[in-house]
């Protein structure tokens, strides 16, 4: 069984190949199987990169900066031609999972994807704008390669489609929810991974388990995940919502947007180009949206650098709180993403502002896999876990079997 995984972002997009039996792998401790093949395009490099990894081998491709079906082709080609060829023939895919970030209300689980599902996806856009496209894009893709293949859609926003309606409506006209506003929470995939990859380290039943999951990279949101169910998250009715961001500024006061527009002529075309693409840690750093770039101007005096990072900082441990708030206390804390895994500092300082709730760090960390990094004593587990969003989206496929 092959099965290729499409990971459209809206900075990147990955995909990986698993070959697997006909029954769902039980590794040890959940430990996700390792990929026949992977790729990742970066959007954010110019010209955009492709890196291909299989068969031992890894290459990188630069492409056009404005053909992505182009790219894509490319992508595939590295799966079955050249020194990272791990397939004779793409007809031997057997099926293709997508990650999809919008599903509105009508898709609380995964789909298998016909005409009806793709107008779904394209119906949603306005709600998506930086992502749906992709996953259009990536399943026309498909249909033109690889027509015969199977496809499915994995949504983001499915794992907190059963939210309480106290979390997930505003406190606005009635009209306005009628017509499908309300929080609909994204990053519902990797949240739900790390939920189910927590109760393995922990050995816990996760139904007993009260997490908050943080998954950090240039997208930020928190999930309050009670019995296998996020009952509380930070984005809403699009990503822009919740925490700051690489380049989004999260949460504002939305007559800010009203006072712009009245007050400085903005069309909503500039605002949403920068609450989206100009503000979080670039906006207010002026130096970059990546913290790798950020800390090392911390730490060399750059006050805006400095800036930036106390406000991601002071932002996501109010975050963290009102997620322990919905839960009514907390049993781990999960850190996932790029930042999540990588950047100490922000687990360190988080970990240290919350020190009140029984959380305490282990002196020195060990080990660079899904590792506990709380002291021994501690009140609450700290976990920080290897976001796997592409295996979780390939076991859908069984769910899919039943």
């Amino acid at each position: 069984m092959n099965i290729l995984v499409f990971n459209a972002g809206s900075s990147s997009h990955k995909s990986c190949l698993y070959q697997l039996g006909d029954a769902l792998p039980d590794s040890p401790m959940g430990t996700p199987p390792n990929p026949l093949w992977e790729a990742q395009i970066d959007w954010q490099q110019s010209p955009p990169l492709l890196t291909a990894l299989g068969a031992g081998e890894t290459v990188e491709i630069e492409l056009a900066d404005d053909d992505w079906a182009e790219a894509i082709s490319q992508m595939l080609q590295t799966l079955h031609q050249g020194k990272t060829a791990v397939l004779s023939a793409l007809k031997e895919i057997d099926v293709v999972g997508h990650r999809v970030v919008h599903g509105g209300r009508d898709y609380q689980e995964s789909v298998w994807i016909d005409d009806g599902v793709r107008a779904a996806i394209a119906r949603l856009i306005p709600l998506a704008p930086a992502h749906n496209p992709a996953s259009l894009e990536g399943i026309h893709a498909i249909d033109q390669q690889l027509a015969e293949v199977r496809q499915y859609a994995v949504f983001d926003t499915a794992f907190h489609s059963k939210m309480p309606d106290a979390a997930a409506l505003y406190p606005i006209p009635q009209a306005w929810t009628d017509i499908g506003i309300r929080r609909y929470g994204f990053h519902g995939i990797s949240h739900q991974y790390c939920s189910h990859r927590a109760a393995q380290l922990l050995d816990r039943p996760l139904a007993d388990l009260r997490l908050v999951t943080c998954h950090l990279g240039n997208g930020c949101s928190l999930a309050a995940v009670r019995g296998d169910r996020s009952i509380d998250t930070t984005m809403g009715f699009t990503p822009l919502e919740g925490l700051m961001m690489g380049t989004r500024s999260g949460s504002i006061d939305p007559s800010i947007l009203t006072y712009l527009m009245r007050e400085r002529g903005y069309t909503p075309e500039q605002l949403d180009h920068q609450l989206n693409k100009e503000s979080g840690l670039k906006g207010v750093s002026g130096l970059s949206s990546d913290m790798r770039q950020l800390k090392p101007a911390m730490d060399k005096g750059h006050p805006q650098a400095k800036l930036a990072i106390d406000i991601y900082i002071h932002r996501l441990r109010a975050g963290i709180a009102a997620m322990t708030a919905s839960l009514g206390g907390l049993d781990a804390l999960v850190f996932t993403g790029g930042v999540g895994e990588n950047t100490a500092l922000v687990r360190n300082r988080v970990c240290r502002s919350l020190a009140y709730l029984g959380i305490e760090l282990a002196e020195r960390e060990s080990g660079t896999s899904d590792r506990d990094i709380a002291a021994q004593h501690s009140a609450v587990r700290v976990l920080v876990i290897h976001a796997q969003e592409d295996w979780q989206i390939a076991k859908q496929y069984w769910q899919l079997r039943r």
